[in-house]
């Protein structure tokens, strides 16, 4: 299986951001996403700036690269810097809104479906493979009962599948709001939120009054509490067919994320077990962890 790098859910100063792919680009990954998914506000780079970060990425590292774009658009300005971005003509581009489905397949290029886009099963899957999509990022809260049952629904059905990326590890990007969480946290308006997420490089975790960390507040992003880590789970993704696994930017110890990823995927021994969450993958609720035995 492949092993790609998701975009940078959290607001990253430039730096950071620049420091943190340079160390991506000597890491085994096949594919790299880059770009802002979630609040338009967040400019630490332009396009542009994203554009010559991809060219350098795809002749330092071999990988292949993809910019993604914005999940929820709220105003005409997203919608045509959206349109800016899938006009390209150089770099592939995640669709993670159906307004860049359309700005894609208008102009017959092939794209890779985001996770927000919501397909359960394989007749939604092959109206967008008919428009172009040629890679698939399931909602992170599809089980592993799920994806196996609209693999083969699509079989049956004779439809032709794409290339299957999996959220494997990582906070999952949950839900989107037209507030903003962690300007509201700040008791700050979200027009005047002096880019309040710098200050919370993984989020804002939100707990229970018992103390339990639920989600993780990340502008108009709810994510989960717990990471969510699948590489127990790597046997049976190989025996699913599944393509390639998902792991989501984290500011701290990504290298060792990805080493995990890559000595499993080269015949080490998976782990019985894992630290973080993965109920979703087993039907359960997802900030559950199901052991081997089945168990929650």
């Amino acid at each position: 299986m492949k092993l790609t790098l998701g975009p940078i859910l959290f607001y990253w100063q430039r730096q950071q951001i620049m420091d943190f792919y340079a160390d991506m680009a000597e890491q085994p990954l096949e594919v790299i996403y880059l770009g802002e998914t979630v609040c338009s506000k967040r400019r630490a780079l332009s396009l542009d700036d994203w554009m010559g970060l991809a060219r350098e990425l795809r002749q330092a590292s071999g990988a292949e690269v993809v910019l993604s774009g914005l999940t929820l658009i709220e105003a005409a300005s997203e919608l045509s810097s959206l349109r800016r971005l899938c006009e390209n003509g150089e770099i592939k581009v995640e669709a993670n809104d159906m307004a860049a489905v359309q700005f894609l397949s208008s102009r017959g290029v092939e794209f890779v479906g985001g996770p927000a886009l919501n397909i359960y099963n394989a007749y939604a899957l092959d109206e967008l493979v008919s428009r172009g999509m040629s890679r698939w990022v399931p909602p992170v809260e599809c089980s592993a009962h799920l994806l196996a049952a609209l693999i083969e629904q699509a079989r049956d059905a004779d439809v032709s599948l794409p290339e299957i990326e999996v959220f494997a590890w990582g906070y999952l990007p949950l839900a989107y709001s037209a507030r903003c969480f962690t300007a509201r946290a700040e008791n700050l308006p979200k027009d005047d939120c002096g880019f309040i997420c710098q200050n919370y490089p993984e989020g804002i975790p939100m707990t229970t009054q018992e103390g339990q960390v639920l989600f993780t507040l990340n502008g108009i992003q709810t994510m989960s509490g717990g990471i969510s880590n699948l590489l127990a789970e790597y046997p049976r993704m190989a025996r699913m067919g599944i393509d390639a696994l998902r792991l989501s930017p984290r500011a701290q110890n990504m290298n060792e994320i990805v080493q995990q990823f890559d000595e499993v995927r080269r015949g080490g021994q998976p782990p019985l077990a894992v630290d973080g969450c993965n109920g979703y993958w087993h039907g359960q609720a997802g900030m559950l962890t199901v052991e081997e035995v089945g168990l929650c």
